[in-house]
């Protein structure tokens, strides 16, 4: 070892030394500590502590009793503090390894202790044994706070609470009940660690975060701990669980999924706002009580109000996004930026806030290894702590400092700033509160724009004098009363604000008892403006916001909301969501229809705002059905009891809207499955693959169904085989197919499952269609399939139904269907499922038809299905439009029908 790096070395430890008194009494009173770090200084000051090693330390004490255990563990404490504390002081150390150091220390203490408190134990009372199940039971240490999170300071107490699965009794000479058996060795786990010894202690630990505090009992079954949580947890107890982490015990994992649903609530939570803001209200009131403004942690700008800002957002989303669910308070802001919840910026500046309170924590407590977090008033302390944080002088310390405290407090303020929308302050409170005469409000109500004010009036008295409104909890009547003004001002803004206002009050009746999503609207009064607009333009959009409430979220971030679809990232989102529920059947469907939903609510908002044109929308909604359709065939074959291989040989084919991506909103799927696997088995399982898929997109669950399905334009219809082999499917279509079947087959395409099956069917249709036909007779067959659709859609409207009548929809259709099938022989590229516009296009190039018709016939293909997709948004029971509107594009489809159709 050379002499420079031991002077170096040296200078480290004395640093170490100089910063803590503790240190300073740690190597007067055991000088050998202090020896074995400056005899291997290389091996020992340059190597962190792991779980491996410290494990390694114990293993070698000798440990026979409760005395000799205490002492183990003790100087194991000594010995990781003095490496970590000289490390740390000296900048080898970050921040990651200080926390890790000591949350293994923790854990592995614990451990240490809980096995050799259990074998002796065990010897007095014999083994605790289950009254229900019959197998032993252990003892579940959790973890809460920092320790659960894994990101403990050097000299925190550890907050722990004590479970076990179940009652019964043990089986030694000596019977006990698992409870008292369980309580004996809880208090002998909390002496060996907390007790101060002449070798100081281990760790303090604190139990009062176990239901009912101090006055509660030490140790709880797990049927005791699901009763308190579910009928008497506040919200307190849930911000605290979500650092809760098992230290030891073999049954948490059954612990942790039965108190998910307290913690994380399966829809967004937004009401976390409040509750968390009033007791962060009530943090600052013993704040200034106990004039602790020095305090890091508790103090404005401090160590707690990151911890707040992470944990409400993982406390509403954590919920439905799963990876939110994390322990760690920097693992969680990782998550916030990356989902953008937060300006990258800000995160950004608490993540560096946090590692600077967290570094000058531990400084604070290196020097009496005391549980401080309050800065020091004498000279010679300040002038350490400064020091220690690398900075010359206090008062350049101070600026920094409070630099970092300001950004905290700016970020807070932003994140729980008060709503503004309070009703005592909005003008039309006393309009919905009652207070005004009828004619008076009335007469408010149409100088405000509303064209019917009486009925508005009406509609509002209705709604407060309603069964519902009145017996809304206090919170939730109370976010209702603090909404409707701003409501209806908003709403009056809109050229149609009777109407705009009917369909906002629809929905509110419908999240009414939903108090999360009132509190989204009151805690983000810019998204009123976003639903009115949306409630006003298509009543069809409102009943789909009314339906999925859980869509609000969406409207908090128009970057998002206008964002273009990117169908790789989504797919990865999905991917990810659906394999964080894995065994979780029912779960996972619900993800699916949320995903759905969202993806749609996007579009819809990028179509009622003009920029994304009908072809991209139907292909992106096209898309949008593929991608879920292959994530459900994989989902449904993994839950498949029996499986011959590992993927399936299995495709979805898609037909019609879905095949020619001309998909609309509500569009059902025609679909048809195929297989190519020889094994004896793969007939029964793949049909019930068929099936199986099949419930998954029909099923209505919660969250609703997330496709109607036709599967009838397999083989033989309703009477064939749900899947068909690509043999038989070839067979059939070969040899027994009906011409409209092969009409089908233009528009069919490969949507998921099996690529090489896919492209299997692709040869398939492509030899089909350019088989040479008698045209004579394929027009025959043509002009009979379609009298009889008009048969079956008589119209007596005096309208044009867009879709049924003569030159509309189905005459294009139909026109492209039957020259694709009489002409393919010659013109190959005809097969080519490239939309119906752009294959009228082809036929003209071909010289099959008239450019004029081509272009004419595209036009009014085109005016058609956007009158028709503009009529579904008005919710229009039928797609109709005046007859003079229709004509200048109804003659051009005629024209071309007579000229394919009738003339010789």
């Amino acid at each position: 070892m050379s002499s420079p790096s031991i002077i170096s070395d040296q200078t480290l430890i004395e640093s170490g030394l100089h910063h803590s008194r503790y240190l300073q009494r740690l190597a007067q009173s055991n000088p050998p500590l202090l020896d074995e770090l400056q005899s291997e200084l290389q091996s020992d000051l340059h190597t962190p502590w792991n779980a491996e090693s410290m494990r390694a330390a114990l293993a070698a004490a000798e440990i026979s009793d409760e005395a000799s255990l205490k002492s183990a563990l003790r100087m194991l404490r000594k010995r990781v503090m003095l490496r970590l504390i000289v490390r740390d002081i000296g900048g080898l150390a970050d921040l990651r390894e200080v926390m890790d150091n000591a949350t293994q220390l923790a854990e592995i203490t614990t451990a240490c202790a809980l096995e050799h408190l259990t074998l002796w134990l065990e010897a007095q009372y014999g083994q605790p044994i289950g009254e229900e199940s019959g197998t032993l039971q252990d003892l579940i240490v959790v973890g809460m706070g920092k320790l659960g999170g894994g990101e403990l300071n050097v000299s925190s107490d550890i907050d722990l609470i004590f479970a076990y699965p179940e009652e019964g009794e043990t089986t030694g000479p000596r019977h006990v009940s698992n409870h008292e058996y369980f309580t004996v060795l809880g208090k002998k786990l909390i002496t060996a660690l907390n007790e101060n010894t002449q070798d100081g202690f281990v760790f303090r630990v604190d139990m009062r975060l176990r239901p009912y505090g101090d006055s509660g009992p030490l140790v709880a079954s797990f049927a005791m701990l699901e009763n308190y949580y579910l009928t008497q947890g506040r919200e307190w107890e849930r911000y605290a669980w979500i650092k809760g982490r098992p230290i030891c015990g073999s049954q948490y994992q059954e612990l942790a999924d039965m108190l998910r649903p307290f913690v994380f609530r399966k829809y967004l939570d937004f009401g976390a706002f409040s509750s968390m803001r009033e007791l962060h209200a009530q943090i600052r009131r013993e704040v200034q009580r106990r004039e602790l403004d020095d305090n890091i942690k508790l103090g404005p700008g401090g160590i707690r109000e990151i911890e707040f800002i992470t944990q409400v957002f993982q406390l509403i989303r954590g919920g439905k996004e799963p990876a939110l669910q994390t322990r760690s308070t920097l693992e969680a802001m990782d998550l916030i930026a990356q989902r953008e919840l937060m300006q990258p910026k800000a995160v950004y500046e608490l993540r560096e806030a946090y590692v600077f309170l967290r570094n000058l924590e531990h400084r604070l407590q290196y020097l009496e290894d005391a549980q401080t977090q309050t800065l020091p008033g004498n000279e010679s302390d300040r002038q350490l702590i400064a020091s220690a944080m690398h900075f010359d002088n206090w008062h350049d310390f101070f600026a920094a400092l409070n630099v970092h405290r300001q950004k905290v407090t700016r970020h807070f303020e932003q994140v729980f700033a008060a709503p503004h929308s309070q009703q005592q302050s909005h003008p039309l409170t006393g309009l919905w509160q009652g207070s005004l005469e009828d004619t008076d409000a009335a007469g408010r109500l149409e100088e405000l724009g509303y064209k019917d004010g009486s009925g508005t009036f009406q509609r509002l008295a209705s709604l407060r004098q309603s069964n519902r409104y009145k017996q809304l909890p206090d919170t939730s009547r109370s976010r209702f009363d603090a909404l409707l003004p701003p409501l209806i001002e908003v709403a009056a803004s809109f050229p149609n604000p009777d109407e705009t206002l009917e369909r906002i009050l629809r929905l509110l009746e419908n999240i009414s008892r939903r108090a999360a999503y009132l509190a989204l609207l009151l805690e983000y009064p810019q998204t009123l403006n976003q639903v009115a607009r949306l409630c006003s333009t298509s009543p069809w959009v409102s009943d789909y916001l009314t339906q999925h409430p859980v869509l609000l979220d969406e409207l908090l971030d128009i970057r998002t909301l206008h964002a273009a679809p990117d169908r790789e990232k989504a797919k990865a989102e999905l991917r990810a969501l659906l394999d964080g529920a894995e065994g979780d059947t029912e779960r996972q469907m619900d993800i699916l229809r949320h995903f759905k939903q969202t993806q749609i609510f996007r579009l819809v908002a990028q179509d009622l705002a003009e920029v994304l044109p009908l072809e991209r929308l139907s292909d992106h909604l096209s898309d949008l059905a593929d991608m879920i359709l292959d994530e459900t065939l994989r989902l449904c074959w993994q839950g498949l009891r029996v499986r011959h291989r590992d993927q399936p040989r299995f495709s979805i084919i898609g037909y019609g809207k879905l095949g020619g991506k001309e998909i609309g909103y509500v569009s059902d799927l025609d679909i048809i499955f195929l297989y190519d696997d020889d094994a004896q088995e793969a007939a029964e399982v793949y049909a019930k693959l068929g099936q199986r898929m099949n419930s998954w997109l029909t099923s209505l669950t919660p969250a609703g169904m997330l496709y109607d399905t036709d599967l009838r334009l397999r083989p033989n219809g309703a009477s064939g085989l749900l899947v068909s082999s690509v043999d038989a499917f070839t067979q059939y279509q070969h040899t027994q197919a009906w011409v409209w079947e092969h009409q089908a087959l233009t528009r069919a395409r490969y949507c998921a499952g099996d690529a090489e099956i896919g492209a299997r069917f692709e040869q398939i249709r492509h030899e089909v269609l350019i088989r040479e036909r008698d045209t004579a007779a394929l027009k025959k067959e043509v002009l009979e399939m379609r009298q009889k659709m008009l048969d079956a859609h008589p119209n007596n409207s005096g309208q044009f139904d867009l879709k049924h009548d003569r030159g509309g929809i189905i005459d294009v259709e139909f026109t492209v269907q039957y020259l694709v099938l009489a002409h393919a022989h010659k013109h190959p590229e005809l097969t080519r499922n490239i939309g119906n516009l752009a294959l009228l296009s082809l036929a003209a190039e071909l010289g099959l038809i008239s450019v004029e018709q081509a272009e004419s016939a595209r036009d009014a293909y085109r005016h058609f299905r956007q009158w028709q997709h503009a009529l579904r948004l008005q919710s229009s029971e039928y797609a109709r439009i005046t007859a003079e509107q229709a004509a200048p594009f109804v003659s051009g489809v005629k024209a071309l029908w007579q000229t394919v159709f009738e003339e010789t």
